[in-house]
């Protein structure tokens, strides 16, 4: 009686996260923002390292890799350093697009992760939660993506001239981060950069495989950085959480 007891009281365990690794993606020129902007200061700290920041802090990122232009891999570094970001891997160069970027820094990226999550380094204001539910939801479905719906009425023209409005309850804007199986996005971003295709963002690659991509609740507040007007808005957001 005793052993049964023991077999049958005993709790059931919980099975371990699976190990994600973040590819923070910060090799772009900033051309439309004037300057560079993921070096610029939001609040007290440069914008990198509010993402690098916010990424060290979800206990479901276990490793970070940061791609960079080649001018940047000391500055970043020595701000890692400075400011103990200690799930920062490596701080690497990147190539000339985005996709080329992100498939170097899944290279880096240790070979015990099963997920990856790519973030763009010029979205600073992500927050635990969006991080958690697209992180756990790529676990238990192979590919997840942050995602807003649109509030603007969408329309398809062509020579400047209106041909049809979009239905925009079907239309999201999609964010980061994007987690993905390690082996998944591995795979697209190599096919896509061997058949030339151009992508926007890492979702794309993988639908390519015909692999669906499951869409998590995204955040408002969750903005990239890409003009000057962005910057004010990331400012009034940060003040705002910093009083609130």
């Amino acid at each position: 009686m005793p052993l049964f007891k023991g077999l049958f009281g005993r709790k059931k365990e919980t099975p371990p996260a699976p190990r994600c690794a973040a590819v923070v993606v910060a090799a772009g020129s900033g051309q439309r923002m004037g300057q560079d902007k993921i070096m610029m200061k939001l609040g007290e700290d440069p914008v990198i390292l509010h993402t690098i920041r916010a990424l060290e802090r979800s206990p479901l990122i276990s490793e970070i890799v940061v791609v960079t232009r080649e001018d940047l891999i000391v500055p970043i570094s020595q701000l890692c350093r400075d400011f103990a970001m200690t799930k920062v891997r490596k701080v690497v160069a990147g190539g000339e697009t985005r996709a080329k970027s992100v498939r170097l820094g899944t290279l880096e990226v240790s070979r015990e992760a099963e997920l990856i999550a790519i973030h763009d380094g010029a979205r600073p204001l992500v927050s635990q939660e969006v991080i958690r539910q697209t992180v756990e939801t790529a676990a238990a479905k192979g590919a997840a993506a942050p995602a807003v719906p649109l509030s603007d009425t969408i329309k398809s023209a062509r020579g400047g001239v209106v041909e049809r409005t979009l239905d925009r309850t079907a239309l999201f804007a999609v964010q980061t981060p994007q987690v993905f199986e390690a082996g998944l996005i591995k795979a697209a971003l190599q096919k896509a950069l061997e058949e030339n295709v151009p992508i926007t963002d890492d979702c794309s690659a993988v639908e390519r495989l015909g692999m669906s991509v499951v869409l998590t609740q995204g955040e408002r507040e969750n903005i990239k950085l890409t003009t000057p007007a962005d910057l004010i808005m990331a400012r009034a957001i940060l003040e705002e959480r910093e009083t609130s």
